[in-house]
């Protein structure tokens, strides 16, 4: 027999569903610095991207479940490319995409029974003799759309991460100085992530035609010090344990000596 549900708890229920779910994901900061744009997430998988190429000076990325946001991220290539085709190159930018996205998980959120789990980021690099500002829109899982001018957290533990990166944060900052603050944001002071557990990119904003580019491994080496420590640390750490288990033994076999006759 047909059974009624309250609006209001079934959209109550497909929000929690789908935070949930998010928040199991792993995080990811985008904040500007001089230059540009820093995007940087936790990514073990050398394959599987967060963050991605829009178009000339657009950048995406998501969280969430993986098969989702990658959908969105071929939408909006697709709808940038039709529109810089049709228009002009100029006609496509961040806002534009945000609201296509945004409309697009509003639809879905509301009327289809299980919401997209997925948050999503469109971050736009300001060009430097134009006087243009850098864009970050970060869109939920029902279509809100947040403008935010510093920084963007997505995924995992949000509000915390969104502290750290806020007390660190620092108007015109470097390259170096933001990635370092970003992923210190992203483990909190009981994690390191080593390099080869980042996925990073940037928008940079002296480039002309293409801003967008990923930084490999000997460069994140280069910029995350405390990346390289990682596993002297574990070394060091390992051999003092084991320093220390040799001396407990050393004095259980001193106290079982007989005394010297």
């Amino acid at each position: 027999m047909p059974f009624y549900v309250a609006p209001e708890q079934l959209m109550k229920d497909k929000a929690d569903f789908a935070r949930k779910n998010i928040a199991r994901g792993r995080p990811l900061v985008a904040t500007t610095y001089a230059g540009g744009i820093v995007l940087a997430g936790e990514n073990g998988s050398s394959r599987l991207r967060k963050i991605s190429e829009i178009y000339d000076r657009i950048a995406f990325a998501g969280v969430g479940r993986f098969n989702e946001f990658d959908l969105l991220r071929v939408a909006g290539v697709r709808t940038a490319d039709f529109t810089g085709y049709n228009y002009s190159r100029e006609d496509v930018d961040a806002r534009a995409l945000a609201n296509f996205y945004a409309q697009h998980l509003g639809q879905v959120f509301t009327h289809e029974m299980k919401p997209m789990e997925v948050e999503i980021l469109v971050a736009e690099v300001g060009l430097a003799d134009t006087g243009s500002k850098d864009q970050l829109f970060h869109i939920l899982y029902d279509g809100t759309v947040f403008d935010e001018d510093r920084f963007s957290v997505l995924g995992g533990e949000a509000d915390a991460i969104q502290d750290r990166i806020s007390a660190t944060w620092v108007e015109g900052w470097s390259l170096e100085d933001a990635l370092q603050a970003a992923v210190a944001a992203l483990t909190g002071p009981d994690r390191i992530l080593k390099a080869g557990e980042l996925e990073v990119a940037v928008l940079e904003r002296g480039q002309r035609g293409r801003a967008f580019r990923r930084l490999g491994a000997e460069e994140l080496a280069a910029l995350l010090p405390a990346a390289n420590d990682a596993p002297m640390a574990e070394s060091a750490e390992a051999e003092q344990a084991g320093q220390a288990d040799d001396d407990d033994h050393q004095s259980e076999a001193d106290e079982s000596d007989p005394p010297a006759g």
